[in-house]
């Protein structure tokens, strides 16, 4: 195309084109048209040839016209580049609005271009190959856009194809134990169906992968039908294991129907149910029945075991009141100091009642277990406090104190004395201050000690 012309050297000096255009001017003259606006790119040398402005600036001689005006000149060149501009934009408008295909619009802009080659014109050559630049990435939109339609509609069918393969294959894949065999069989009788009409009104698919598919639906179907008679070969066996399993878990309960030892006998009654979901199933009518075998058992020992404990709990409940009671005691002693020793001796004869009075309710147990450890931890707080008030190292400590702070309120007293004697305001003022504070805490320190 014209882009890769080698351009001319800026401004040539006037000489003849290679092979100039010399058109019939009477011809030209005798049909005037309306000026191009293309003649803005090109001039008329003094000699009288035609050059046409160049994108780069520099420019190339497209011919002459000779006996013709300069304008006369211009027109006729730049008719030839808007004759090739209405067609490039004929070629575009049938691409946006109607359905040529990709290779017909390929062949009128190979012959658009051949038109154009090294054309000796006069317009706006770079908007020109602009617009066939654009013409070509549409018409290679256009053939991508067809070749994906195709690609599209074969593989919309492919997919219908995979679609029947796999819903085959997950039937054959299931696991035997959790087929329904009746609704399965006839499911997989429909795919086959489905397969034969896409084989008649369907696309052709390409050979192998046809083949391919068909080879993995035919496995499907065979591995589906191996699966169902293993399933139905081997189901009485299992029924016949379940069965022998389930009546020595039945031997196991009854056993254990009238058993007292309620916790044990409890536990092993939960390792017999995990057993029994475990065993699996034999037919209906035995498996129910072996069912209520077992539950019987079962409810046999535990109506036994709720029995116990609700006489338990109804003793328990006794108890509770027992320790209410003792509550209300421990909790009206006067726990101070005065009061001390007999609050401890009343509250050893309400621990001993305590223990003696049983069990309560386990819903109640932390209840009143906290309320009795808080009327015998005010007895220990007070214990304590009153053994670190009597301590001799601490007591010698307090003293130490009041007497290191005696001698310092002592000795600041002189000081003060002998700056007032003096007429030291500031030194007064100051020691007065100290001597306020250091006798505040030998006040605090005499109020331990005491």
């Amino acid at each position: 195309m014209f882009a890769a012309r080698k351009p001319a050297a800026p401004r040539p000096a006037p000489s003849a084109p290679a092979a100039p255009a010399s058109p019939d001017s009477s011809a030209a003259v005798a049909e005037p048209l309306p000026p191009s606006k293309s003649v803005k790119h090109g001039r008329v040398g003094e000699d009288g040839t035609v050059y046409v402005q160049l994108a780069d600036g520099t420019e190339r001689a497209v011919g002459s016209f000779p006996g013709a005006t300069a304008d006369e000149a211009l027109a006729y060149f730049a008719r030839k580049y808007d004759e090739l501009v209405a067609s490039a934009d004929l070629l575009k408008a049938r691409l946006a609005n109607t359905d040529v295909s990709s290779h017909d619009a390929r062949q009128s802009l190979n012959h658009l271009k051949e038109q154009i080659g090294e054309a000796n014109v006069v317009g706006d050559l770079a908007a020109l190959e602009a617009t066939v630049a654009h013409l070509e990435t549409a018409i290679s939109d256009k053939a991508r856009a067809e070749q994906e339609a195709r690609a599209a509609a074969k593989a919309q069918a492919t997919q219908a194809r995979e679609a029947i393969v796999a819903q085959a294959e997950q039937l054959a894949a299931t696991d035997p134990s959790r087929i329904q065999w009746k609704q399965s069989s006839a499911r997989i009788r429909e795919l086959l169906d489905e397969w034969k009409a896409h084989q008649r009104s369907g696309p052709r698919l390409d050979k192998g992968v046809e083949s391919g598919l068909w080879q993995r639906f035919s496995a499907a179907r065979s591995s589906f039908d191996k699966a169902r008679k293993a399933w139905f070969a081997q189901l009485d066996d299992q029924h016949a294991e379940a069965k022998r399993l389930k009546e020595r878990l039945v031997a196991e309960a009854e056993q254990l129907a009238t058993s007292k030892d309620w916790g044990a006998t409890a536990g092993t009654f939960k390792r017999l149910m995990q057993d029994w979901k475990r065993a699996g199933r034999t037919s209906r009518a035995e498996d129910d029945a072996l069912w209520q075998r077992f539950k019987s058992a079962q409810d046999t020992f535990f109506d036994a075991k709720d029995e116990v404990v609700a006489a338990e709990e109804a003793e328990f409940t006794e108890n509770l009141k027992v320790k209410e009671d003792l509550l209300a005691e421990a909790e009206a002693l006067t726990i101070d100091e005065a009061h001390l020793e007999h609050a401890k001796n009343e509250l050893r004869r309400i621990q001993d009642r305590w223990e003696s009075a049983g069990k309560v309710p386990r819903a109640d147990v932390r209840r009143v277990e906290g309320r009795l450890r808080a009327v015998e931890q005010q007895v220990r707080d007070l214990e304590d406090k009153k053994w670190k008030r009597s301590d001799p190292e601490l007591t010698a400590r307090a003293q130490s104190m009041v007497d290191q702070l005696e001698r310092q309120v002592q000795g600041l007293e002189s000081d003060l004395a002998a700056a007032r004697a003096a007429g030291d305001d500031k030194r007064v003022s100051s020691l007065e201050s100290e001597i306020a504070t250091k006798q505040l805490w030998l006040d605090s320190a005499r109020g331990g000690l005491s």
